[in-house]
């Protein structure tokens, strides 16, 4: 009852600081401290009192990449952890959150894998949830009763994948752009993999990579560099020092164009079309990004959407996007249509991208653009959740401390000439991947 009391109190101080007109910009809230724990944890930490709330992520180099040939060991892994740790089972794990009001969660996904704790700050209530964040991150059980319970999720949602036009053609466009390459590991696994995988498999992973030196710890919220430090080397506590993970081989190179088909009982057809584009730190991240913002990135202002919904009623939804990673991750164009206009609505998406790349964007394009992106940029950071996001996206790919501070100089220094010219040097429309995943149709074709 004293916790619930400390909750409610905490609660109606938090609607009053929501209430207020405080809202934290990248000028006046992101110094981003950073050092290393003891045992070589890199740990990155912004002071944020507007509310009496910390948030703390732990990040691993333990995405799917490192699964080598055993799809789905990585996620399978993470998701474990929430399972049961030191004395506590599954229900008294989340039990032990729910009763201070905390939250936490895992993710998994190509790059890294994460644990994740909201919790007020009132010490009583913080010191609970990171003695039990501590526990789960040192004392996993990987109990054999929960391992084959996820393993049986793991297989449905599998099952149901293959249902999914959506989830089919992005499979096989992660499979034509990489090859044998990790990134072409489906994150969720594969039946036989699934199958296979045992807790001696998860317990060789966690103690390979669940070490300091491959992890990062990032901390925002209201507490103090001091306070910091402490709960810091106290998460860490108890997990070896270890090693980080190699790096990864070269994402390959396409080197022709291909035409992935595959045939799915559904009215419409999902479109995939792209290639390999961008890593984080990237020289030409601002370019190819304000570039896409104006190709297919802002919705019904961008150029595909334009000419592909607005002008002809091919595709409710159309669109491009870049997902940038560790090594250059896809360029991604993407649409649903109906069977019979398959072949029109990507022969329209095509000619965009090249009009795209031999013309590059008028004058009114780019500031709507540009203006569009800076204006924008503070409501998506405005929240601690928002914060946490970009400074694990900092110190993972070791971006530099100031990215946020200088976000919107960076996006103002574009010009159409430096679109143009990344877009012709990166892209390469005599070479995209493909996927076409829908019912066959007679196609309209102009005499």
């Amino acid at each position: 009852m004293r916790f619930i009391n400390q909750i409610r109190t905490t609660v109606i101080g938090i609607v009053l600081l929501i209430l207020s007109p405080t809202m934290a910009t990248a000028d006046n809230a992101f110094k981003i401290q950073t050092w290393k724990t003891g045992n070589g944890a890199k740990v990155l930490y912004v002071h944020a009192p507007q509310l009496p709330m910390v948030d703390v992520r732990i990040v691993f180099d333990a995405g799917s990449a490192r699964d080598a040939a055993r799809p789905g060991l990585a996620r399978l892994t993470n998701t474990m952890l929430s399972k049961g740790a030191g004395e506590w089972n599954t229900d008294a794990l989340a039990e032990r959150f729910d009763d201070i009001g905390a939250i936490f969660s895992t993710s998994s996904m190509r790059d890294n894998a994460s644990l994740s704790l909201r919790s007020l700050n009132d010490p009583a209530l913080l010191d609970i949830a990171i003695d039990t964040l501590q526990t789960v991150l040192t004392q996993p059980r990987f109990d054999e009763k929960e391992l084959q319970r996820m393993r049986r999720q793991t297989l449905i949602a599998l099952k149901a994948q293959l249902q999914s036009p959506a989830a089919i053609a992005e499979k096989a466009f992660y499979k034509a752009l990489y090859g044998e390459h990790p990134y072409a590991s489906p994150p969720l696994g594969t039946e036989a993999s699934l199958k296979a995988l045992g807790k001696k498999d998860l317990d060789a992973f966690y103690r390979r990579y669940y070490v300091a030196r491959n992890a990062l710890v990032a901390i925002v919220g209201d507490v103090d560099r001091r306070q910091a430090e402490q709960l810091a080397n106290k998460l860490l506590d108890g997990l070896p020092e270890g090693k980080a993970a190699p790096a990864l081989p070269p994402a390959p190179d396409l080197k022709q164009a291909a035409l992935i088909k595959k045939s799915h009982p559904s009215t419409q057809t999902h479109v995939l079309v792209g290639q390999p584009g961008l890593y984080r730190g990237d020289p030409d991240y601002f370019a190819l990004y304000v570039g896409n913002h104006i190709l297919g990135g802002s919705g019904f202002g961008s150029r595909i959407m334009e000419e592909i919904r607005e002008k002809r009623g091919l595709a409710y939804s159309s669109y491009s996007y870049f997902i940038p990673m560790r090594l250059p991750g896809p360029f991604q164009m993407g649409l649903q249509t109906s069977n019979g206009q398959r072949d029109e609505a990507l022969a329209l998406l095509n000619k965009t991208l090249r009009d795209f790349i031999k013309q590059g964007p008028t004058e009114k394009e780019m500031q709507h653009a540009i203006k569009n992106i800076t204006g924008g940029f503070p409501l998506r950071i405005d929240s601690n959740k928002d914060i946490i996001g970009y400074i694990v996206m900092i110190g993972f790919y070791n971006l530099p401390l100031d990215y946020l501070e200088t976000f919107n100089a960076n996006i103002e220094a574009v010009t159409a000439e430096k679109i143009k010219d990344a877009f012709a040097r990166r892209i390469h429309p005599d070479k995209l991947v493909t996927v076409l995943v829908g019912g066959d149709a007679p196609q309209k074709h102009d005499d």
